[in-house]
């Protein structure tokens, strides 16, 4: 998600400090500061250079080939039918963000900063209500012509109308942008959830009024649209290949906050319909980075001549963000799979020990937590402020809450631990489902059905030993393997029973977690709430991590909704790493210090020239 994949939304509280001198007081009250961030100081001060972990001397040209790894609003992996990826229509083609710019952008040396692109300074009202932006003087579209204040509320009313479903419901309380000048854009809030909106506001694209004036914004189109950033769209062949070119005249190239940024001349995305044909494509130097996600791949495929030679070099990168919640979602808008001690069955017929250990060479580690590999995960039984939070809701979640938190099931690694699948025919009876004749069926003689949805064969290794273990418990289950398109459009009507996702968790989470498990997302088309939760006990928890005024009460928040999660056994968790895989053909050069929350190979690494030369001989 990344969502790495996913819309960044980031929060600022009562106590928040925004440091460098003010030079006048903005519209609505609050003082012009050159950057945001959370429950603190900002690192950069306003005469900052450049980010520290940025090149400002890296060389500008030569050409990056990926495959996508990373998913943003509309986008898939395997192919696409449309440039626009801020609506629910189609599958968007990736690096079309590159295109665009928004009225700020984070440093990713800090968990929840952000500092001034399109708009050179921001000012949050005293009473949280507002923020007001004031734009630079010299931001231009592609076509030459001035971005104002006037483009950026008019794309603020055409996202709230028209946009991705994940952007209306992080923009749901933002009231109205108002242009107070050419240059002076004012958002207002309202309800009491305001904490995180001027972070999610700065965090969004800005179009062109006259080109969407006269263009359908909502529409499915592979015509390149017009934007304002450091790329644009130079060539498209549909579900093959999308290429971004460098715009030299890219107005905001000179800014501290990309100084070492955006350093490759092209960039194109490659598509291929499965893993092992595009890390067939990569060994033969059709494209020349790729992040490796099969760790079967990892542990035993890169021995080929390429890397043997020096010609392919592998890298292990820290990747300090919570991991994100992956696994199989189970749609409990589906009647069967509607009790949790369903749920929670099925999980004990994943033996995920001994699928470590012959699949993926023991390098993963078991998810446990929605907020895996942070201090927001769960531990133990709750502390007095986790439990200040929980009690008023002793009555619409489990009593398990209270205790020790949930954690998935420890096999004997056997694959077929007699054991869990005892505990598991122990919960179904409990929830009315018995084995008749070999298979299991319920009171009203409903035989239990089970659809693995996937859009890729690779996966299929790990489903088969589930399936076998789903089928002693009399369980018919099937993995259902369709193509990308049909996918996208199952996975948005909700056309599923248990389905593999991951999303990824920001460092600071906020108003997006409605998105992920609110009520109202669970009726809503597209929404990233697979299961289905609705729970008020949940929607009231989120609110609470969204209006924390620090990031104690933050943490305590967050583990308090991790424990009714996990209770509710929505889920059936895979594994993570705390660590990017990346295979890269020898031909780059990448800051000396990498940013701990992103992977940043787009942003800031090069082409060295020496290298790829040697590569080419």
């Amino acid at each position: 998600m990344n969502l790495r994949a996913c819309l960044l939304t980031a929060a600022v509280s009562i106590g928040f400090v925004l440091p460098s001198a003010a030079e006048d007081v903005a519209p609505n009250g609050g003082e012009w500061r050159h950057g945001i961030s959370i429950f603190g100081d900002l690192k950069y001060p306003a005469d900052f250079e450049h980010f520290d972990y940025a090149n400002p001397d890296a060389p500008k040209g030569g050409e990056l080939r990926l495959s996508p790894s990373e998913a943003y609003l509309n986008q898939g992996f395997l192919t696409y039918d449309t440039l626009n990826v801020f609506v629910l229509k189609g599958s968007g083609a990736h690096g079309m963000r590159l295109n665009f710019d928004t009225l700020m952008t984070r440093a990713w040396d800090e968990p929840d900063a952000m500092y001034g692109l399109v708009a050179e300074a921001a000012a949050i009202a005293p009473d949280k209500m507002s923020v007001a932006f004031r734009l630079r003087d010299n931001v231009t579209f592609h076509d030459g012509t001035a971005l104002t204040a006037e483009d950026v509320a008019f794309t603020f009313d055409l996202l709230k109308a028209q946009g991705h479903p994940h952007v209306t419901t992080a923009i749901r309380d933002v009231a109205s942008a108002k242009v107070l000048d050419d240059r002076t854009v004012l958002y207002t809030f309202e309800g009491e959830l305001v904490r995180d909106l001027p972070f999610t506001v700065a965090d969004l694209p800005v179009v062109s009024k006259a080109y969407y004036s006269a263009n359908k914004f909502d529409a499915s189109t592979l015509e390149p649209p017009l934007g304002t950033g450091p790329y644009r769209v130079s060539d498209v062949k549909q579900g093959r290949t999308i290429t971004h070119s460098l715009n030299a005249d890219y107005w905001g190239k000179d800014l501290p906050v990309n100084k070492g940024h955006f350093n490759f001349g092209s960039i194109r995305f490659e598509y291929f319909r499965d893993r092992t044909a595009g890390f067939e494509a990569f060994k033969s130097g059709e494209y020349e980075f790729r992040e490796e996600f099969t760790s079967r791949f990892w542990a035993t495929k890169y021995n080929f001549p390429a890397v043997q030679d020096g010609r392919v070099v592998t890298l292990t990168t820290a990747d300090n963000r919570p991991s994100g919640t992956q696994g199989w979602f189970l749609n409990t808008r589906r009647p069967h799979l509607s009790d949790p001690r369903v749920r929670q069955a099925l999980s004990h017929a994943f033996d995920f020990e001994w699928t470590n250990r012959q699949h993926f060479h023991d390098i993963y580690k078991r998810t446990q937590s929605y907020f895996e590999n942070s201090d927001m995960k769960a531990t133990g039984t709750p502390d007095a402020a986790e439990l200040a939070l929980l009690e008023p809701f002793r009555d619409q979640v489990p009593e398990s809450v209270f205790g020790e938190v949930y954690l998935p099931p420890v096999s004997n690694a056997s694959g077929q631990d007699r054991r869990q699948l005892k505990a598991a025919r122990d919960l179904l009876a409990e929830a009315g489902w018995d084995v008749r004749d070999g298979v299991l069926k319920n009171a009203a003689d409903e035989l239990f059905t089970l659809e693995f949805l996937t859009d890729t064969p690779t996966f299929e290794r790990v489903l088969q030993p589930f399936v076998k273990n789903l089928a002693l418990l009399g369980i018919e289950a099937k993995i259902r393997l369709v193509d990308a398109a049909q996918f996208e459009e199952r996975l948005k009507n909700f056309d599923f029973d248990i389905i593999t996702r991951r999303f990824s968790m920001r460092t600071t989470p906020g108003v997006e977690l409605r998105a992920f498990m609110g009520s109202e997302a669970a009726t809503q088309e597209g929404s990233r709430n697979l299961a289905g939760i609705s729970n008020p006990a949940i929607d009231a928890l989120i609110d609470k991590v969204t209006e924390a005024t620090s990031r104690d009460d933050l943490t305590t928040a967050a583990r308090a909704l991790d424990r009714v999660l996990r209770a509710g056994h929505y889920w059936i968790p895979q594994w993570y790493k705390a660590e990017h895989n990346l295979a890269v053909w020898d031909k780059f050069a990448r800051p000396e210090i990498k940013p701990p929350y992103h992977r940043a190979a787009i942003r800031l690494w090069w082409v060295d020239t020496e290298k790829e030369a040697a590569l080419n001989q």
